[in-house]
């Protein structure tokens, strides 16, 4: 792993472990409802300043945390015309299968490629460093995926070029 994805990668969950102390915390508006703080924001006193952590201009990650919430935002890296299209086809089609993930969101925030919501019940039921880990090694493995997708794109159409040209020689 480069050591500037590797710094990045740091610092984010350096973050994350700082930021997820969640508690069980009922919503002060509706009696015996508990809403994600993070995605409501109607008690502004119970919402943190939220954190960017940037690599670049292209690569970004928005934490945004709440008494009994945490919402985890990214931008993922798009040099050119043909990672930007592979990335939004990507996450999209993660983005459809959201439940699997329980903790991905099924609409990004404004700006964002990607979020995911973790509450105090996902931090109960699971542990908390493997939700770290898991946003982690996503963020890792995101990158490669995308790298590898465009590899492949680029040498299918390498090949499907030469045959073609085969016809007029």
């Amino acid at each position: 792993m480069a050591n500037t994805i590797r710094l990045y990668l740091t610092c984010i969950r350096n973050t994350l472990e700082a930021a997820m102390c969640l508690q069980n915390f009922p919503c002060q508006e509706v009696e015996r409802h508990n809403k994600p703080e993070v995605e409501l924001n109607t008690s502004p006193e119970l919402i943190m300043n939220p954190v960017l952590i940037c690599r670049n201009e292209a690569e970004k990650c928005l934490i945004e945390t709440s008494i009994n919430s945490i919402r985890i935002s990214m931008k993922v890296k798009q040099a050119d015309e043909l990672e930007n299209i592979l990335a939004k086809k990507f996450l999209r089609f993660l983005s459809m299968r959201a439940e699997a993930f329980q903790v991905l969101r099924r609409k990004p925030v404004q700006g964002y490629d990607i979020s995911f919501l973790i509450t105090n019940y996902h931090c109960e039921e699971m542990h908390k460093h493997k939700l770290i880990d898991f946003i982690v090694q996503f963020m890792e493995d995101i990158d490669k995926e995308i790298s590898e997708l465009k590899l492949s794109v680029n040498t299918r159409g390498r090949l499907v070029a030469t045959e073609f040209l085969k016809q007029f020689i």
